[in-house]
Order: C-alpha cells, then structure tokens, then sequence
C-alpha cells in the first residue's frame, strides 16, 4: 500500500485530538438544578458593590493575595464533630452552648419565601427545615416580602430549622443563561468574593441569624474542564468561606455534585485552606442520603456536615397549601435565630 501522506498524516492526528477533546466536555455532567424563574427587577441586591469589582486598571487589594495561608482563630472542626441533634432544641440554648445547632432529616427550598400561614399548614408534613434565598446579585426571586426578621422569628418559633442561602456570583463558565449576566471576576475574585461575604453577613445580621448559624453560599452549575473556568472560582469561594468564617459564621457551599461539589472535593484533598464548613450537593434522581455521594470521600466534611438535594422542581401540597420546592435530605447546621 502506498505510504500516506505525512501532511495528511498530520491534520487527521489534529482532528483526532480535537474529536477527542468535544468527546470529553460532551461527558462532563448536565447543569445542577436552577430551579429559580426569571430574575425580577428588585432593590438592594449588591448591584452598588458588583459594578465595581471588574474595572480595567483596578488594583489588586494590598496583602490579600488569591492564594493565602488560612486565618488564625477559625472554629475547630470540634465545634461542629461536638454537636448533638438539635432537632427539638431552641436557637438560644445552642447559641448559649457556642455550638452550631444541627438539624438531621427533611428539608425543602423554595425561591420565593411562603407566608407564614402557608408555613403553619406545612406542619403536617415531615419536613422541618426549609432554606430561604436571603440576598445575593444571583438571586433570582430578589422580591421577598414575606421574608423580614419577623418572619425568621415566627418560624423559628413553630419548630422550622432555616437554611439562609446567598446567590453570589456565578462562575464565568456557569451553565446557565441567566446566572451568566452575574459572573465572577477574571481579573480580582478574591476583592469580589470578599465583597459579596460582607454583604452575605450584613443582610443575615439584618434578619436575626445570630453568629454560628451557617450561611450557604449558592454557585450553580459551572464547567470544571478548563482553568479559565475553576481558578477565579475557587478564588472568589475561598474569600468569601473566609470572611463568612472571620465574622463568627460557618461558610457552607452548594453546587452541582458534578462541577462545584467536584472542585471543593478537589481542593479539599489537595490541602488548599479556606474550604467550605458544610457540603450541599445537588444530585438528583438517586436515593436520599448524605453518606454516599461518589464525589465526596466517606470521611470528608463529616459528622453533620452534608445536605443532599435529591430532586427538584416539584410541587407538593401539605395543609391545603401547594408549593414549587426543591427537597433535601440533610445532617447540617441550622440558622440560630436571635431575640
């Protein structure tokens, strides 16, 4: 047989390699659930502070580096390895223990916060903590008026254990649209991250969760195949785990099992400081457990540390009152609700 020709040779062996690499981001894992609706023109979501984070010319902040040693004074692992289930305890009995209070069983969210009297009737179901999307630029359902301090308290008060849950913003290879109009900066994540967990600790103060109470910060659905996408993200998770963490609160982080959770998984076992406190993992259309997610090693952010989010974009009607939730299983902290 005739030899080929080696120009020919060389382009198939490029096409080959291109094939190869489609084939690849083909397998990456469809988008976690964004169960938010189209964002709603709303007030006071950090739209003051994001527009001024991506300036051309803008100097990196003196001594913050986008790789640094962890801070001293972080809350031992104990903290949390110590706690009991706290599932009937009042919020002040665990604030008075410096202890995070952890609540293990059935959880839901929903974007838009439901009365009060919509959360009297679903007591009678088996949920018991129910997680709110407090703030953040990627908020979706930015118009809460049910959800004021008063409402933390009421339902703090009939037995409910709340999950504050910030949409910062999203990674620059966010899957979804919407969350794309809110990307992490290339060029200063850290200064962004930083930013966005002075807001994320402001607001939770403004609603009553006291120090100790987990704030979760919200990424949804990103590519983790190239470095463009991964390293600004960790950079803006780990400022913000930071700040959440030196003002007295827990950093908690949820993501898709296939993409965020995978690159916190990563960056945990290679030893990167500033991880998050408590693990959300989205993966839907499986079991409802916290001990056997593939992407998180049996021994990582253990004991009750985990929310498993195992399907979403349902409606459910307990109490004579229908709601569209995504439902969770967990062994997590809780919101400690003050006053």
């Amino acid at each position: 047989m005739r030899e080929t020709n080696p120009i020919i040779r060389f382009v198939t062996a490029i096409v080959a390699v291109l094939l190869c690499l489609l084939t690849a981001t083909a397998a990456v894992a469809a988008p976690g659930p964004d169960n938010d609706p189209d964002d709603v023109t709303g007030v006071g979501d950090l739209a003051d502070v994001t527009g001024l984070l991506d300036v051309a010319g803008l100097p990196d902040v003196a001594g913050v580096p986008d790789v640094a040693d962890p801070p001293r004074g972080e809350f031992p692992d104990e903290a949390l390895n110590g706690s009991q289930n706290d599932a009937t305890g009042s919020s002040s009995a665990a604030a008075a223990l410096g202890r995070p209070r952890i609540f293990s069983g059935w959880g839901f969210d929903t974007c838009h916060t439901p009365t009060t009297r919509t959360m009297r009737a679903w007591l009678h179901s088996d949920y018991r903590a129910v997680g709110v999307y407090y703030a953040g630029p990627a908020r979706a359902c930015r118009k809460q008026p049910h959800l004021t301090r008063g409402w933390v308290r009421s339902a703090d008060r009939m037995g409910w254990h709340v999950l504050p849950i910030y949409v910062g913003s999203q990674s620059p290879c966010a899957f979804s649209k919407a969350k794309r109009k809110h990307r992490i900066s290339r060029r200063h994540p850290w200064r962004q991250g930083t930013a966005e967990a002075r807001d994320a600790v402001s607001r939770a103060a403004g609603l009553g969760f006291a120090p100790r109470s987990p704030l979760y910060l919200d990424m949804e659905a990103y590519s983790v195949t190239r470095a463009r996408c991964t390293t600004p993200t960790l950079s803006f998770v780990r400022a913000w785990n930071r700040h959440v963490r030196a003002a007295g609160y827990l950093p908690g982080f949820y993501s898709s099992s296939d993409s965020g959770i995978a690159q916190m998984s990563r960056a945990r076992a290679a030893g990167i400081p500033d991880m998050p406190s408590v693990i959300w993992f989205a993966r839907w259309r499986v079991p409802p457990t916290v001990h056997r997610e593939p992407m998180l090693s049996p021994g990582a952010w253990q004991p009750h540390r985990r929310i498993h989010q195992y399907s979403g974009n349902v409606k459910e009607r307990h109490g004579g009152r229908q709601l569209h939730i995504d439902r969770n299983r967990m062994d997590a902290p809780v919101a400690i609700v003050s006053g």
